[in-house]
């Protein structure tokens, strides 16, 4: 009686994966593990997994006008996409300006979702120089460091985002 039950259970199991798959759009496709291993790059707000390269905001510059300034605006002013620089308002205004000095609190930040997600037609296109270069641009653009300030692995965690402290961790 109770393997009747757990062959009854196993039956209509499989028929529900089955009507699903029949079922399904058949969007996408399954990632290869060198797509993962592509997409598994974790940078941390102390720095941990920045990879090896360099950029100032010199350098920057052309990779921005090249890759972000036709969605983000010249010099960061917004455009169809958000502002990164130039902002009127603070945090605390009606309505705030979220922008890269004034909102986030780390700049390995800046270089980890730029390398994950820009330029929007094309993620993850850029090499490593680029993001340096380009993250240390917006960095000059909010006034946080100097247009030949060198970004790499080991100054950027060093930036002191002025937003730093705006972030706490409460227990819920």
């Amino acid at each position: 009686m109770f393997t009747h039950k757990i062959l009854i259970i196993l039956l209509v199991g499989f028929a529900i994966k089955a009507n699903a798959e029949q079922l399904s759009p058949k969007l996408g496709k399954l990632a290869s593990e060198e797509l993962v291993k592509q997409w598994n790059r974790d940078i941390y707000p102390d720095g941990e997994g920045l990879p090896e390269g360099h950029g100032n905001a010199l350098q920057g510059r052309l990779v921005y006008e090249q890759y972000c300034e036709s969605c983000h605006g010249q010099e960061g002013t917004g455009r169809s996409a958000d502002e990164l620089a130039g902002a009127r308002h603070s945090l605390t205004d009606n309505p705030p300006d979220k922008t890269i000095g004034t909102y986030w609190p780390y700049a390995t930040t800046i270089f980890d979702f730029t390398r994950r997600a820009m330029p929007l037609n094309a993620p993850g296109s850029l090499s490593d120089n680029q993001v340096y270069a380009v993250t240390a641009y917006l960095l000059y653009l909010n006034g946080i460091i100097k247009e030949k300030e060198v970004m790499n692995a080991m100054t950027l965690p060093k930036v002191s985002m002025p937003n730093r402290d705006g972030f706490t961790r409460e227990k819920i």
